[in-house]
């Protein structure tokens, strides 16, 4: 029987490492791996893609992403290329004055670093936009920016009070200062105009076309639900799954509501149901434990410090009681969900690591496969739980680098013990445990070849230094490994007749390179880029 395709003339990436030249693939699997012997598989209609010594691997799955909203972002005020306080104003100005029609100002993906202490004025939004309300999220969406026409249609002054899971950013008289962070971002968020059907779905399909244009085959959607005034992306998917437009593997993690309790359990079993349609699987839930370390809400073990280095009062932010969490996750394991805990701080780690092993006591052995995103700090002696629990760790490789938000916003409140411990990569996988690989995308770039660079030198691409902790450095094959197999496994898309890698009967789901990075230097990663990527066998994006 003749193969559909046939790959030869470059380096394979096969779990051995690069042990072949050629790949046969027939309908949407891979039936042969080898060399020369391969080439006989070819027929009069097999299509020969020549590598020409480039690189063939497993598409790449991104383990933690929103593609909705970033779609959505970038069809709006993008504030994302700015990058001081001057240009993000100039930036908001341009796309105010060019749709006077527009109710709202709504966008974002502004840089905390570029407003002193992370927090912009609501003046600086009045002076552009002084009639109409405006809602900006930040870059890492866990604080919003908004002017005092949106505070006074939200009804905010300086008698509002903090909700428990936020806070309202206010000036020395008292009055809010135009930045709400985490749940404080509902007060005016729940006011935004929702986007409609059709354009959640022309969001969903140009961030597919991005997605896979960077060679990413499959994604967990890391937040299906209401939160925040998010849109929920379940209907555009389900959208894309009835018109056939859904061309990439999907799972969606369902959004647990931190202001209830068990009693929402019933409900999550019910939008499983409901959501797995074709290529979109609602099977995990999103259980988001704690904050982020720059506004200082992620959870720690101990305070964080203040800008002399002494110790505050101030350990973070637990979203849900972690004195129920273990009941949650327990009830959530037994029903077969996997659970997806964003956990940043140290004691969100710990928490979500105890919820598991409660689980695993009650329940016994499973293969809900539970991840945890983020890590930014772990505490040395959790790191070897994730193995022992079967946890996998769930990085986000872009944000282990120095850069102007690490080191003037984080660093210093953090101390040095513990920024010593941020994003240890290389201990968790020196422990035994799995590591898969997202981008948190539209927080940061969703190019996993980007973070692999970053995963491999702890450097920005495009700089040369200062290393950020080296000795939590992945090697290339490992931050691949991270990208495929460890996400695929993830998204439940690995086994024998899965993903994630480049097998005899696996899908034919893959990626060719422009080049072979290990056959250059680490610090040339981020300059190799995606030429092919199939689904299934199919083409979904060429450069030719």
């Amino acid at each position: 029987m003749h193969a559909d395709l046939l790959f030869t003339g470059g380096p394979v990436l096969t779990p051995e490492g690069r042990t072949a030249t050629a790949v046969a693939v027939t309908g949407d699997r891979i039936t042969a791996v080898g060399h020369t012997e391969v080439h006989a598989l070819a027929g009069p209609r097999t299509e020969v893609v020549d590598l020409a010594g480039r690189l063939l691997l497993p598409g790449f799955q991104d383990a933690h992403v929103h593609p909705v909203p970033a779609g959505l972002e970038l069809s709006r005020c993008d504030l994302t290329r700015a990058t001081t306080a001057e240009a993000t104003v100039a930036a908001v100005r341009a796309y105010a004055e060019a749709r006077p029609e527009a109710e709202w100002i709504l966008g974002g993906g502004w840089s905390m670093e570029a407003f002193a202490g992370g927090t912009p004025s609501k003046e600086l939004l009045d002076a552009v936009v002084p009639d109409r309300p405006v809602y900006l999220p930040n870059r890492d969406h866990h604080g919003a920016w908004v002017n005092s026409r949106a505070l006074e249609l939200a009804g905010i002054d300086r008698r509002t009070p903090d909700p428990a899971d936020g806070r309202i950013e206010r000036d020395a008289s008292g009055e809010p200062g135009g930045t709400l962070q985490e749940g404080a971002m509902h007060l005016v968020g729940r006011l935004t105009p929702s986007a409609g059907p059709a354009e959640r779905l022309a969001a969903l399909l140009d961030a597919q076309r991005r997605l896979h244009a960077l060679g990413i085959t499959a994604w967990q959607d890391a937040l299906v639900g209401d939160f925040l005034g998010m849109d929920d992306p379940a209907p555009a998917y389900l959208a894309a799954v009835a018109d056939g437009s859904l061309t990439a593997r999907v799972v969606g993690a369902l959004w647990w509501d931190r202001e209830r309790g068990a009693e929402q359990i019933p409900e999550l079993v019910e939008k499983r149901h409901a959501l797995s349609r074709g290529g979109f699987r609602a099977g995990t839930v999103k259980l988001m434990l704690d904050g982020v370390a720059e506004n200082h809400t992620a959870a720690l073990l101990d305070p964080y410090l203040d800008r002399c280095g002494c110790a505050t009062a101030e350990r973070g932010r637990s979203f849900i009681d972690p004195g129920r969490l273990p009941g949650y996750v327990t009830a959530l394991d037994a029903l077969g969900f996997q659970c997806h805990f964003h956990a940043l701080g140290d004691r969100a780690v710990r928490d979500a690591l105890d919820a598991i092993e409660a689980a695993r006591a009650a329940n016994g052995p499973s293969d809900t496969r539970p991840h945890l995103a983020h890590l930014q700090v772990v505490h040395p002696d959790d790191v070897p739980r994730f193995a022992r629990l079967g946890a996998t760790a769930n990085i986000q490789p872009l944000w282990a680098a120095h850069e102007p938000q690490m080191d003037e916003l984080t660093i210093p409140f953090l101390g040095a013990e513990r920024a010593a411990r941020q994003y240890p990569f290389a201990s968790l996988q020196r422990s035994g445990a799995r590591l898969a690989a997202g981008s948190d995308w539209p927080v940061s770039s969703p190019d996993p070849l980007q973070g692999i660079h970053v995963a491999v030198n702890r450097v920005e691409p495009g700089r040369t230094g200062p290393v950020f902790v080296p000795g939590e450095r992945l090697g290339l094959a490992d931050a691949l490994t991270a990208y495929t197999a460890g996400s695929a496994h993830v998204n439940h898309l690995d086994g024998v007749d899965g993903g994630g890698r480049v097998a005899a009967g696996a899908l034919a789901d893959l990626v060719v390179l422009d080049r072979d990075p290990f056959a250059g230097p680490p610090e040339a990663i981020a300059g190799t880029t995606v030429a092919r990527t199939y689904v299934g066998g199919a083409c979904v994006y060429t450069t030719e």
